[in-house]
């Protein structure tokens, strides 16, 4: 899957360094609570949900790699989905719930502007995601 002079386009780099990065992130968060949907998740359900989405951010970052098509629609379907969730949780999980579980205070602001900024840099990564989205020449919807 790589071009003529057998390398991947550099285009594809930022995309593999942060679903790369994401599922870092994903094994980093196992056994912490998990808000997902304006729920937060503690225990045996939210290693099962971190799980889930470690799975998933390995396939995406596999299907990047192997320059997958619907790789490109997952990633951005995932990418809303990610900044919906964000929304969400904002809005139903209270921010002394947040300051309980970090054992200290955690500022409406600050989760507010959090929660902005990352829905921007999805938002620019989807942009970016679909700019490049010709460069994923693999039509094979299964990565093995």
């Amino acid at each position: 899957m790589a071009d003529e002079n057998g390398r991947r386009p550099a285009s594809l780099w930022p995309l593999v360094l942060l679903t790369s990065f994401s599922l870092l992130l994903c094994f980093s968060s196992y056994g912490n609570p998990f808000p997902f949907m304006g729920t937060l998740y503690q225990g045996g359900i939210a290693q099962r949900f971190v799980f889930a989405d470690s799975l998933i951010s390995l396939y995406l970052l596999l299907g990047v790699l192997k320059r997958q098509r619907l790789t490109v629609w997952l990633l951005i379907g995932y990418n809303l989905l990610d900044i919906c969730n964000a929304w969400v949780n904002l809005s139903l999980i209270p921010a002394a719930e947040y300051a309980r579980l970090a054992d200290s205070p955690v500022p409406e602001g600050e989760l507010l502007s959090s929660t902005l900024l990352a829905s921007i840099a999805l938002v620019l990564m989807n942009l970016y995601i679909f700019r490049v989205r010709r460069e994923f020449d693999n039509p094979s919807p299964y990565l093995f």
